[in-house]
């Protein structure tokens, strides 16, 4: 079995993966089965959701239901701390993608949930929604332009 240390938004949190796919967070049991390019089926024995992953060096990129989490796993080595490279109240894609529509407009108010854009990586659309209450701030991205993880697309405010 596998350990990691996860930094999920300042919060440590262990999770522990075994050879048959399961993994356990904060002991929480869940079945993870790879569905191929970084999209993945997890199942807590009742429900099941898609996810999306993309990762780059030490962090990981994790979609989930329209929301993007940014994990740090700690690998055990000494670095510097890394600057944010976006507001927390930004909103960015989980993984390269290509923008395929802008539902929202700058000035707009919006409740949690709202689909704000939709995005298309690897023959998915993912929906990038507002994770709670808001005005949009700002739209940094146009229908057709291709994104990157970690690059504000939404500012939220």
């Amino acid at each position: 079995m596998t350990t990691l240390t996860l930094r999920l938004d300042g919060r440590e949190v262990v999770a522990r993966v075994d050879v048959s796919g399961q993994v356990f967070i904060d002991d929480q049991a869940l079945m993870v089965t790879p569905s191929g390019d970084g999209l993945y089926l997890v199942s807590d024995g009742t429900r099941r959701w898609p996810v999306a992953v993309a990762a780059s060096g030490d962090t990981c990129w994790v979609s989930i239901g329209g929301q993007v989490a940014v994990i740090e796993v700690e690998s055990g080595r000494r670095r510097t701390p890394r600057r944010k490279s976006v507001r927390a109240d930004a909103l960015m894609a989980p993984m390269p993608a290509t923008v395929v529509k802008v539902l929202a407009e700058p000035g707009q108010t919006v409740v949690e949930g709202d689909t704000l854009l939709v995005l298309e990586a690897m023959k998915m659309e993912l929906p990038v929604r507002a994770p709670r209450a808001g005005v949009v701030g700002a739209i940094r991205c146009t229908a057709g332009e291709l994104v990157q993880p970690g690059i504000a697309l939404v500012d939220l405010e």
